[in-house]
């Protein structure tokens, strides 16, 4: 593959700016289309961070006069141009399916309707495809169970129940192969993104990927954005003297991974043709709990606020989900190097060394929430 010019769409965000920043190092030509959206880029300008070697232009990927001509003249697309919030997309439907699905609709027909030279296709799955995560129950084994009721929130049932014998299940690490269930708005475009890319992809000959991010934190994540994932949301709250607010009980698992790791398995996605045509799990190989995340972030800011588990639930929130990397180890060599303990730290002092990077804003995204009856008291 002689890949040299890639498009990443989104690349003035987080994880497409750093990955704009390791392909830039790699030598490889990189242009960036990004609209630049004010949830995540407050200030309406690129990024201090933005890096000088690679060409920048405002835009968005629902706009064809814009999209086509970078989409012609690359050898590489990485998509990661999208609206993302689990939460929010339950009440901005039109915006959530218009941006994720139809901006990736577009991408495919500029690919199957005009001459290229696209040799890769990369796009930013999520976790949020499976739903819950993988269980197993003593009886039945592999068990899926869907989302939780409303009524089993409400009742501080929190563990997953066995579809079968409704007895408690244990967590495991989920693979690709579970079977999908999105609960959610954003989930749902993620899954259309995904499946659209790899179909188009293999009618056509062209290798993608879908890497399905889990719980991705480090340097550049939007803390004063009320919608990011929920380390960035806790950061921000501790910065500015308030408590991370847990729900549920705390114990819900997930697999948290450094964006340095997750770019190194991005790299090796456009360099590799291992996982071409496969969506590939992008975590840690981890568990951990959320409030222990919590916790890690009160200890390492050395900060005596104490997290506030609110014992209550959302009508969205999965239990518990975590990463089997096997896939991406077995076909890319991908191998995680970054700690917990450093990543996390690295983040808190790329915080503290950024001027107004944490304004909290996530009462009023929660006070958007209970307007909208998506807790559950």
């Amino acid at each position: 593959m002689s890949i040299r010019d890639v498009l990443v769409t989104g690349g003035a965000g987080y994880i497409g700016s750093h990955l704009v920043d390791a392909l830039v190092g790699r030598g490889y030509r990189v242009t960036v289309l990004d609209n630049l959206e004010p949830q995540v880029h407050r200030s309406g300008v690129w990024p201090s961070y933005a890096n000088p070697k690679a060409t920048y232009v405002k835009g968005d990927v629902r706009d064809r006069a814009v999209f086509e001509p970078l989409v012609l003249a690359s050898q590489a697309v990485v998509h990661f141009g999208a609206a993302v919030s689990v939460g929010q997309s339950m009440y901005q439907i039109d915006r959530y399916v218009d941006v994720n699905t139809r901006g990736t609709a577009l991408l495919l027909d500029i690919l199957v309707n005009t001459k290229h030279k696209v040799e890769k296709v990369i796009v930013a799955s999520s976790i949020g495809v499976y739903g819950e995560g993988a269980y197993v129950c003593a009886t039945h084994g592999l068990v899926a169970p869907r989302i939780r009721a409303e009524g089993q929130l409400a009742a501080r049932d929190w563990e997953q129940r066995c579809p079968q014998c409704h007895e408690h299940v244990a967590s495991v690490p989920t693979p690709e192969e579970k079977a999908l269930y999105r609960d959610n708005i954003y989930s749902m475009t993620k899954y259309h993104q995904e499946e659209m890319v790899l179909l188009i992809g293999k009618t056509y000959g062209i290798p993608a990927v879908a890497p399905r991010f889990f719980n991705v934190y480090g340097p550049r994540q939007s803390l004063s954005n009320p919608y990011a994932g929920v380390a960035a949301i806790w950061l921000s709250r501790l910065m500015n003297g308030k408590p991370p607010v847990v729900f549920e009980d705390g114990g819900q698992l997930r697999d948290f991974v450094s964006i340095h790791d997750v770019v190194d398995c991005l790299v090796l996605m456009l360099e590799k043709s291992g996982a071409d045509y496969l969506p590939v799990n992008v975590g840690s190989g981890e568990t951990i709990t959320i409030l222990d995340i919590a916790r890690l972030l009160q200890r390492l800011l050395g900060s005596s606020i104490e997290a506030q588990v609110t014992e209550t639930g959302r009508k969205f929130d999965i239990r518990h989900n975590t990463a089997d990397i096997s896939r991406a180890r077995e076909t890319l060599g991908y191998a995680p190097r970054v700690t917990l303990d450093q990543g996390f730290a690295e983040l808190i002092e790329w915080a503290k060394t950024t001027p107004d990077v944490a304004v909290d804003f996530f009462d009023r995204a929660l006070k958007e929430l209970q307007e909208k009856g998506l807790l559950v008291q």
